[in-house]
């Protein structure tokens, strides 16, 4: 994506596109003499430059990713009136891959969730899907999320990463049993961004052309085969070549071997949420894929590298709450703090105006009422600002009941969810390590748990870490906490 300001044949100019009169040398009183402060393109340069570098995202900081196309293969009709979901329709995309803990300079093999953020391009509008490389989350309610965030970075006296402060989180949070197991599995450590999985995550609303609505989850399948990093191999790597993924992922598709993923959803018809056994909303639970089976929609494939890494990646901005008709979002309370806070976090990190970057503006046309603020490029011209008006400028006026809506009745608390018959936060963990790990897999998941375990966690954190993975599974926590107490003798 190029843009038409720049002519990088023309000869060099300052930013109003005068003549530099030089680029390489500062306007001096004789070549041993001070800089002049009348030096206009010098100051230009220094103070842009000091201005370079938009904050980094607060989580995500570390990522890359790419651009490609996304065809719709299947008939989801019936389902949704998406545009981008009929079938035969190919939409322009981007994808981020992502660390979710590390900042912009750490490596990109840390044990870490991966985040696996999709922007599309559709002929309604822009459409952002933002999930992980796996299904749950740590969390549940978005008012513990800020907390999560920062138990995963920094301490306040020492400016170092801490893992007493992390198990101290989550063995707080019993919630978060079932990503810390796939995160302390094998997908803590994928080989590459290519070779891993992706997920919406939250469970998300569609809606079909009759107003039938329908509770759906995104899974990406990777065409590339599932592959992993153990933990000598990613520590290696990490010392090797921190932007391991990044170069991997630029590389494959600069040589052409683009990398594609398959896209299925989980269909809940609507009234089945009421009465599911588990809350089908929390963030840290899965759907039964023996109820839901998947229902194939298409294929993302990527097949353009950005051009320029800042203006297409670092400052390309997702956010769950960009939905297009025929998508809506649920009562997921993590997806409805989400959808405020992304957005807000683009705001504060690249500007009120940052919808009107090119990697953020929408292949339609837009007529919205926000107006001015810093850096607004694209402006309504004369016509009316205000909503009502008298002018020929058009305004939405509905009313009533909306299609992608859902009904909610009650007083107004701070409380949990609902617990369903089988709510419980260890039970699908526990499945995950008895019925999906291989036995070689649950070996090293006893190895990683035990060595992080033993990197400065004290009491009454570690006892507590020990009881958490015993309700996971009885025999991972024994061997986890022999291991331990073994290592500590």
């Amino acid at each position: 994506m190029t843009d038409k300001l720049f002519d990088t044949k023309a000869p060099s100019t300052t930013t109003t596109g005068a003549p530099a009169v030089s680029d390489r040398n500062s306007l001096t009183v004789g070549p041993d003499g001070p800089i002049v402060l009348h030096d206009v393109h010098f100051l230009e340069q220094m103070a842009h430059f000091n201005r370079e570098k938009v904050i980094e995202r607060q989580p995500h900081a570390k990522g890359s990713g790419a651009f490609g196309v996304f065809e719709t293969t299947e008939d989801v009709s019936k389902y949704t009136k998406a545009a981008l979901f009929k079938r035969g329709a190919k939409t322009e995309m981007l994808a981020r891959f992502s660390t979710v803990a590390g900042e912009q300079g750490s490596p990109d093999t840390w044990r870490d969730v991966r985040g696996f953020s999709l922007k599309f391009y559709t002929s309604e509008g822009n459409y952002d899907l933002v999930g992980n490389n796996t299904p749950v989350f740590f969390v549940r309610d978005p008012m513990k999320f800020p907390h999560f965030i920062r138990s995963q970075k920094r301490l306040p006296d020492r400016g170092l990463r801490d893992n007493h402060m992390q198990w101290d989180f989550w063995t707080n949070n019993p919630e978060s049993a079932h990503q810390v197991t796939y995160l302390m599995g094998v997908r803590g450590l994928p080989r590459s961004w290519r070779q891993m999985n992706g997920y919406g995550s939250h469970t998300y609303m569609w809606v079909n052309a009759k107003g039938e609505r329908f509770w759906v989850k995104y899974h990406f399948h990777t065409q590339q085969g599932m592959a992993f990093f153990s933990n000598a191999e990613a520590a290696a790597m990490a010392g090797a070549d921190a932007d391991f993924h990044r170069r991997d992922l630029f590389e494959a598709i600069e040589r052409g071997d683009c990398p594609s993923w398959v896209m299925s959803v989980q269909v809940m018809p609507y009234a089945d949420a009421k009465k599911y056994r588990i809350n089908p909303f929390d963030l840290t639970k899965t759907w039964s894929h023996k109820d839901y089976p998947l229902i194939k929609v298409g294929t993302m494939t990527l097949n353009r590298n950005p051009v320029n890494f800042f203006a297409e990646i670092e400052q390309a901005a997702f956010s769950p709450g960009n939905t297009v008709p025929g998508i809506g979002l649920s009562p997921d309370k993590m997806l409805l703090g989400r959808a405020f806070a992304y957005n807000d976090a683009q705001r504060n990190r690249i500007g009120a105006n940052f919808h009107q970057l090119p990697v953020n503006q929408p292949k339609v046309p837009v007529n919205t009422y926000m107006i001015d603020g810093p850096m607004a490029y694209h402006h309504t011209g004369a016509a009316p600002v205000y909503v009502p008006n008298s002018g020929d400028r058009p305004w939405s006026d509905e009313t009533g009941k909306v299609d992608n809506g859902w009904e909610s009745d009650g007083e107004m608390v701070r409380s949990a969810y609902t617990l369903h018959p089988e709510d419980d936060d260890f039970t699908q963990p526990g499945i995950l390590v008895r019925k999906v790990f291989t036995d070689a897999e649950r070996q090293a998941l006893v190895e990683t748990v035990a060595g992080s375990l033993l990197g400065g966690v004290r009491e009454p954190v570690l006892s507590r870490a020990f009881d958490y993975w015993r309700k996971i599974d009885a025999d991972v926590g024994a061997r986890i906490e022999e291991k331990v107490r073994k290592g500590k003798a």
